[in-house]
Parts: C-alpha cells; structure tokens; sequence
C-alpha cells in the first residue's frame, strides 16, 4: 500500500476516535438517562451565554427547570460533563456530611506556571488542608477584633472623602468610592500597606484591583477550554492571570518582605502570619511532597486572593446594599436609627462590640448577600464514586465536578417567597429558625467554608455604620436598575444628614 494511502488511513482512524471520544462526552447524561439541557458542542451548556444573559442566569434557569427532576440533573461546563444539585439535603451531604468524598473543588490551578492561583480556594487535597490549618487563625474572632482600629479609620476617611464630593455635586457613583475603601482597608490589614485609594483614586493598588475583575488572560472560548480540561490546560502549562497583575503582586510582596525584615517590622496581618510560615521547616503536603514552608511565589498567591476577595467583592456588596437602601428610603431609615441609637448607647464612639448589637444591620447584609451573592455557584469534585442516599440511579462518578448554584437556591420561590424583592424580614431570628442554614450560601459552609467571612461582615458593617450617620441616599436621574452592576458603576444621589 501506497506511503500515502497508510498516513491517510492513520489519519483518517485517529480523526474518528477522537471524534467518537467526543460524541461520547456530550452524550454523557443522555446514555445515562439524568435529565439535562442538549448541549452545544462549541459551549456546552452556555450556548446562550452573552453579555445581557449572563452565568448567573443561566445557573437560576437551569435550577428553576430541573427542580423537581431529581437530586441532581447533568449540564456541560462547556465540553465537560458537571453535576448541578437541587436537593438540599444532597447540598448539605456534600458540603458538611460527606465532605471528606468532596473536599476539592477541581478548578484550574497552575502553581509552576500561573503561580496566582495557587492559593487558598483553588488548591485541593493535603496543600488544602495545610493552608486551611495555617492560614485560618489570621481571621478568627479575636485577630478581626484586632484589626477593628484598622478599618474604623480607613472608614472615617471615607467619610471625608464623600463629604468633599457631595460638595461638588449630588449624584456620586458609590461603586468606585466603596472599591476605593475597601482596597485601603484590606491593604493595611492583610498586607501591612497604605494603598492610598482614598485620597489618590488613581493609585497603583486601585488600579490593580479594578484590573483583576476585568482583565482576562483569554477570551471566553481559551478560558473555558482551560476551565473544561484543567488537568490538560496545566500539562499544556496554560496560565489564567494577566502578566501584569502577576507582576504587580510578586514585586509587592517581594518588596514588602525585604523591608519587614530590614527594619524588623511585625505587624498584625496577614503578611506578618505568611511570613512566619515562609520560615516553617516541619511541615509536610503528603510522603512525596515535601512542604518546608512557603515559597514567595505561594505566599504571593495568598496575598492576591485576600486581596481581590476582600476589595472588589466586598466593595459589591457595599454598592448594592446602598442601592437597595435607596430604592427603600423607610429601610435606610430604619438601619439609620438602629446606627444612631447603638452609638448613643455607647458614648456616640464605634466600638467592635457595637457592631454585634445591631441585629437589623445584621439583616440588611444578609439579604444583601442573599439576592446578590458573591459567587453565584459553589464548585466540589467528587474523589470517588459517589450514589446519592435514596437514588440509585443517580451516581456521581470519582472526577465529576459537581455545582450548587447558589444563586438558584437564594432565589427559590419556595425558600424566600417573592424572591426580587429586597426584605430584610426574612433574616430575623424567628424566620432563620424555620429554614435550614444550608439555603443561605454566600460564604459556602462546611470545612471550606470562606475563612475571611468575620472580616468581610466586619469591614462592610463599620463602613455602613458611618455611611447612615453621615449621609442619606436615594435614586437620582443617572441611577440604573439591573440585576447585575452597570459597566459606569452605581450613581445615587447623597444627601448630608
């Protein structure tokens, strides 16, 4: 036979395998029965993914359709086969009961070539466990009292801040302010820095922190072929994070080191806690993987995601709560009594004990939280076959990804009546009681649960604490409705009180 005729007939049969292999990875819940959406061979479950139809969405349509359907229905993460659950007590065994079976999350990470995304939320298995161990005292009720002072003065800038833009004019753009906050304050307390956003919007830091919610590597189509195939995308040595943004934080923490051990600096912050563990030498990952402590890379890693975690995601959350507030005057109002009536109480001084007493500032973050929670879905991998209790047909197989959509179960009918609407009712003592903690999610739960969930209320309390002393907000003509945040921010009109 013909050279020619042997290459093409190779060709030919290796293009057939893989296009067997393929057919048979998007036929994946169809031969094995499970209810699920056909999917695009391009996007998988997200063929109608767009900028006005966003991820969120397309998670909270998929729970609504597929509710009643089962304990879980199959979707595509693109071209990968992924689980999404819809019964809570499926949520509850996978987040608390059998966590040991799903205590990795399986989302890329690349810490040789990517050295970003080795951190705390992405790593899996014993670096997991280790980092979890290590790095939780830095947020425990005790180190949060701790950095109190810290964050009262950072807010008390604001105010200042705000006071001199009122001046100029009524109508303030509040997302860019509270980014502007919330960088100042996570940078002096987990990194031991002035970041300056306050009083130079145009800070190296600010500017950074805008850049790491926006700036993408790839596009869509790369991003999700790494997200769909993450143990290929690292053979591949295939990074997520901008050049830049890498660069910024690995010089930060560099220089930050180098001048805390100059001068002799110790600080009561993350940074400090990093680099008390960069000198531990009796720790190990596993038998084969020696830990003698953090490199600088791996220290970077953990700085950036408490970074961007608790600037731009709590700087949301602080935007949309002043949105709610507006839209509701007789709500703000009555989180502005609550406020002055708790200081009155306490000399007209913020004191970290102040913040524990007041329950209705307690509720507006919580719905806050609820109709805008900070990731719209929670990630687990199963790390062996898995039969869901009660459904023998229902098997989540070792490897599988498996999804909570939060965002579906925040905005189920049937858990909180009339969902859109904004109502801090529902997290009254008396009515958290009837429902099971396991269907409010914007920290997770379980052992993986968010390690920085007592700084990230603490920081947006004390800011909304100064926020309703001082000023009073409402709808203006450049205010915008929308469930998700406009690209040119929140305008809302501010008032002195």
């Amino acid at each position: 036979m013909p050279l020619t005729l042997v290459l093409v007939a190779c060709v030919s049969a290796f293009i057939s395998t893989v296009a067997y292999l393929f057919w048979r990875r998007m036929n994946y819940w169809r031969q094995r029965g499970i209810p699920h959406d056909e999917p695009s061979y391009l996007y998988g479950s997200f063929h109608r993914l767009t900028k006005a139809f966003g991820y969120s969405e397309i998670l909270r349509s998929m729970y609504e359709r597929f509710k009643y359907s089962g304990p879980f229905c199959g979707y595509y993460f693109f071209q990968r086969p992924a689980v999404m659950v819809l019964d809570m007590e499926l949520v509850k065994n996978i987040l608390i009961k059998d966590f040991a079976n799903f205590s990795d999350r399986g989302l890329f990470h690349n810490k040789r070539d990517d050295p970003l995304t080795g951190h705390l939320f992405f790593v899996d298995g014993s670096k997991w466990r280790i980092l979890h161990g290590k790095l939780s005292p830095i947020f425990s009720e005790y180190k949060v009292r701790g950095m109190f002072p810290y964050v009262r003065n950072v807010a008390l800038q604001m105010v200042d801040v705000l006071n001199e833009l009122v001046k100029r004019g009524s109508s303030i753009e509040v997302k860019e302010l509270m980014g502007r906050y919330t960088t100042d304050v996570i940078g002096k307390c987990a990194l031991g820095i002035e970041c300056n956003s306050l009083k130079n919007p145009n800070a190296e830091c600010r500017t950074i922190g805008r850049r790491i919610s926006t700036d993408r590597r790839h596009g869509l189509l790369v991003s999700a072929l790494i997200e769909g195939f993450p143990k290929l995308a690292r053979l591949l040595r295939m990074a997520v994070t901008h050049p830049d943004i890498e660069k910024f934080f690995m010089r930060l923490v560099r220089e930050n080191v180098e001048y805390r051990q100059k001068n002799n600096v110790r600080g009561n912050d993350l940074m400090n806690l990093l680099m008390e563990l960069s000198k531990s030498k009796n720790l190990r990952y596993d038998e084969n993987d020696e830990f003698k402590g953090l490199t600088v890379e791996e220290m970077t890693a953990q700085a950036f995601f408490f970074f961007a975690a608790g600037s731009e995601k709590s700087s949301a959350t602080l935007s949309y709560t002043l949105y709610e507030l507006a839209l509701q005057p007789e709500l703000q109002e009555r989180l502005r009594c609550e406020v002055n009536e708790t200081l009155e109480q306490h000399d007209n001084e913020l004191t970290y004990e102040c913040l524990n007493e007041m329950q209705y500032m307690k509720q507006v973050l919580a719905e806050t939280l609820r109709k805008y929670p900070v990731l719209p879905h929670l990630a687990r991998q199963a790390l062996h076959d898995y039969v869901v209790p009660g459904h023998p047909k229902y098997v989540i197989p070792a490897g599988m990804l498996v999804t909570i959509p939060v965002v579906g179960i925040h905005y189920d009918a049937e858990i909180y009546p009339n969902p859109e609407l904004f109502d801090p009712e529902r997290f009254t003592p008396e009515r958290m009681k009837l429902r099971e903690k396991i269907e409010w999610l914007p920290f997770g739960d379980g052992p993986r649960k968010c390690i920085g969930f007592r700084f990230g209320h603490m920081e947006m309390s004390v800011a909304l604490v100064y926020l309703m002393q001082h000023f009073r907000f409402s709808v203006s003509a450049m205010t915008k409705s929308g469930k998700r945040l406009p690209k040119n921010g929140i305008f809302l009109k501010v008032e002195r009180v």
